[in-house]
C-alpha cells in the first residue's frame, strides 16, 4: 500500500469464538486492522455504511440478514465495496449465490488462516481470490435446478424427512399434488429417489440444515 496505512477490516460473524479468532488473525498482521465487528447481517450493512472499511469479511449464514443478503445490500449502496465471504458450506449453489451478490472471494472456515490473509490482500488490491476448491466447484458446476418456490418448500420438507402425506398436511395441499412436485424435483435434480434428492439438496447448498 503506497499510503502505508493498514487495511481497515469489518468482520461480520455471529459466533463469538469464530469472530474473536478471525480478529486475532487479522490484528496479528502489520498491514491489517479490525475497525468494527458485526454480529448479524443488518448490523454489517449499518457498520459498513458508518465506517466504509477497505475489506469486509462476511459470514454467509447470519441472523436478521444472511451474509449473502448483506453483501447484496452493501454492494447496491457501495458498488465498489470489497467483500470476502466466509462459510461452513462449499456447495456450488452457495458459491454461485455469493458471487452473484458481488463478493470477490469465497472461503470455508476449515481453510481459513493462510487463505484468509491471501484473500484480504488480493481483494484489497482489486483482484478476485478463489481457492482451488471454489474454482473446481465452479468448473464442475451442475446446471442450476429451476425449482419453483413450492418445489423448494417440498424439497425442504423432504430433507426434513417428512412423508408425502405429512408434506401435504404441512403445506395444506393434496397428497397427489405433493407426488407431482416430488416427481418434478427428482427430474430437475437428476436423481432417482427422495434420499438422493435430499443428499443433492444439502451437498449443493440448495437447502441448508438447521443447526
Amino acid at each position: 500500500m503506497s499510503s502505508g496505512q493498514p487495511i481497515r477490516i469489518l468482520i461480520a460473524e455471529d459466533h463469538l469464538i469464530a469472530r474473536v479468532g478471525i480478529g486475532a488473525i487479522v490484528n496479528a498482521q502489520p498491514d491489517m486492522t479490525v475497525i468494527a465487528e458485526a454480529t448479524n447481517g443488518q448490523q454489517a450493512v449499518e457498520l459498513h455504511r458508518a465506517h466504509q472499511p477497505d475489506v469486509t469479511l462476511l459470514d454467509v449464514r447470519m441472523p436478521v440478514l444472511t451474509g449473502i443478503e448483506a453483501a447484496g445490500a452493501i454492494r447496491r449502496e457501495f458498488p465498489h465495496a470489497k467483500i470476502v465471504a466466509i462459510s461452513t458450506f462449499s456447495g456450488d449453489e452457495d458459491i454461485r449465490r455469493a458471487l452473484l451478490a458481488g463478493v470477490q472471494s469465497y472461503l470455508t472456515k476449515d481453510v481459513l488462516h493462510d487463505d484468509l490473509l491471501r484473500a484480504i490482500r488480493a481483494v484489497h488490491s482489486g483482484q478476485r481470490y478463489l481457492p482451488s476448491f471454489v474454482a473446481a466447484a465452479l468448473a464442475n458446476q451442475l446446471p442450476r435446478p429451476d425449482l419453483s418456490v413450492r418445489e423448494l418448500d417440498v424439497l425442504k420438507l423432504i430433507v426434513d424427512g417428512l412423508s408425502n402425506k405429512q408434506i401435504g398436511y404441512t403445506l395444506n395441499i393434496a397428497e397427489y399434488t405433493v407426488k407431482n412436485h416430488v416427481k418434478s424435483i427428482l427430474s430437475k435434480l437428476g436423481v432417482e429417489d427422495r434420499t438422493q434428492a435430499a443428499t443433492a439438496a444439502i451437498q449443493r447448498g440448495i437447502i441448508h440444515l438447521q443447526p
